[in-house]
């Protein structure tokens, strides 16, 4: 939806994006061949078709400028129930590497010493509910948040990093997995990422950038970005990528923050911004019926809106982390993960529609990665535990506090835990006597906002915590409860490189979720 059809359907969304899948609302750009309006290396034919309200200027979805909310209520009768469209905005908290849920946020006690965590357990603010020490301050905010401590699913094969990220990203596993578990570099074949499926069927209403991906890219090894991209749906969707210089050890990387670093890919954002003359003139001379056709919603409005992201000074002022106190940046934690929080923070209260923040190391690396298959008790108590801590919890803190948690979704999950037992292979690699390995079997996640219940523990894993005991959710269950969230139907069709239907997700909400 929302986009040149490059000789594909378009997902029927509403009556308007019907009308216009069906051919009554279309415009024919002439052009040589190569030279299409959105890419002059696709080598389509001379004559391609743009659906009036269906480009996507600059990366934002014109058709959706057009329906905005008006979606969300063309869904709703189809959909409905606890939480549905109750999401204005979504954060997703992406801890690559795979966080250990036994030495975080499930506890278990009496069980064996190669299970038992080195940590000990502390109260939080729920009444017999405990974390361990590693999370005290986020043990005083999980009144605000739902915790789901039965993520859970059975991976078909060696599931590494690079597959666990792929499928959490976007409900779908790829035949093309290699020996070590990880994919092929990304590729317009694939799925897209969710958050891209939301701003196609979901843009912002306000000239703002619609999907932030930052401070790193999603990786493992030489594999970056799978998962992190608009796929099939087309480049016009991609994240915009902040990633400011430096290492991934440089914790003032985000102080390094440079607006020109925010682009989307070259071929898209700075093409359509030379032509945009070019097509408001063919649009005009070419097109009076059209325009007639499209008057009541008001096309030239929302076509200058989408232009005036360029010029507006509302991304550059979301940027400017210099604006919060220090005391407040102090909170966050004065490092890449705790400010990237914070400008997530900033991004949603200006009109962008999702950010992720991901966890800003190589998911398959040493120091300060949640990949603990050695040294997993210091790098855990001096590294990544008190990062996330202070994050984590600020941020809650802080959108509840500004009255952004009821209508901000928030999702803090990796794409496995780490086995129960320590010093134990299970996925190929070496693990020292205080290491564990890859667990997607049971781990831990959390939610909270836009409807999601607060103080509520949701499922159970077994004594070892090595398996769900109730409430399983597996990632194709919290995608279509993100969607639902936004008010979208997680069945929806869209159409891939090959015009084959395909829904969203195949996964069902997780109601239980929702207050």
């Amino acid at each position: 939806m929302g986009r040149i059809a490059h000789g594909r359907p378009i997902a029927n969304i509403s009556p308007f994006d019907r009308s216009k899948a069906q051919g009554k609302i279309m415009l024919v750009i002439p052009g040589q061949k190569g030279k299409d309006v959105c890419d002059p290396n696709a080598g389509f034919s001379r004559r391609e078709i743009l659906r009036v309200g269906g480009s996507a200027m600059l990366g934002l979805s014109l058709g959706g400028l057009l329906q905005s909310e008006a979606l969300a209520k063309a869904e709703g009768g189809k959909s409905g129930g606890p939480g549905w469209g109750k999401a204005n905005s979504v954060i997703m908290i992406y801890l690559q590497g795979g966080p250990s849920h036994l030495d975080l946020w499930d506890p278990k006690i009496d069980v064996p010493d190669n299970v038992k965590s080195v940590f000990k357990p502390i109260s939080t603010k729920l009444t017999g509910v405990q974390f361990m020490e590693t999370l005290p301050k986020l043990a005083q905010v999980n009144d605000k948040m739902t915790l789901m401590r039965a993520v859970s699913y059975t991976p078909n094969g060696l599931f590494n990093h690079t597959a666990a990220i792929y499928q959490m990203m976007t409900g779908y596993t790829t035949d093309k997995v290699s020996a070590s578990g990880q994919l092929e570099p990304p590729s317009p074949k694939d799925f897209p990422h969710f958050g891209s499926n939301i701003i196609d069927l979901r843009p912002p209403t306000e000239p703002m950038l619609p999907f932030v991906m930052m401070p790193r890219p999603l990786q493992e090894s030489n594999v970056i970005g799978k998962g992190g991209t608009a796929g099939f749906l087309g480049r016009a969707y991609d994240p915009y990528t902040l990633y400011p210089p430096g290492g991934d050890m440089d914790m003032n990387k985000m102080d390094k923050i440079n607006v020109d670093d925010l682009k989307l890919r070259p071929e898209v954002s700075s093409r359509r911004l030379a032509k945009r003359a070019r097509l408001r003139e063919l649009i005009n001379k070419g097109m009076p019926d059209i325009e007639k056709a499209v008057a009541k919603y008001d096309l030239p409005a929302y076509y200058e809106k989408a232009l005036s992201l360029i010029l507006s000074g509302r991304a550059r002022k979301a940027f400017d982390l210099k604006a919060e106190s220090n005391s407040t940046r102090e909170k966050y934690g004065k490092n890449t993960f705790g400010q990237s929080l914070l400008l997530a923070r900033r991004l949603v209260e200006a009109g962008t529609r999702v950010v992720q923040v991901n966890w800003p190391k190589v998911a398959n690396s040493d120091n300060h990665s949640w990949d603990h298959h050695k040294d997993l008790p210091k790098r855990m108590k001096t590294q990544s535990a008190p990062m996330l801590d202070a994050g984590l919890s600020s941020l809650i803190a802080d959108l509840d506090e500004r009255g952004m948690l009821d209508e901000t979704l928030v999702i803090c999950v990796g794409e496995f835990g780490r086995s129960p037992k320590r010093g134990v292979s299970t996925s190929g690699n070496g693990n020292s006597a205080d290491g564990r390995d890859h667990w997607p079997y049971c781990y831990t996640g959390c939610i909270a906002g836009a409807g999601i219940k607060r103080g509520y523990v949701h499922g159970k894993s077994d004594s070892t915590g090595s398996a769900p005991v109730s409430g399983q959710i597996h990632p194709t269950e919290l995608l279509a409860t993100v969607y639902h969230a936004m008010g979208l139907d997680p069945r929806t069709i869209r159409y891939n490189h090959l015009n084959q239907p395909r829904e969203m997700v195949k996964g069902d909400v997780v109601s239980k979720l929702f207050a």
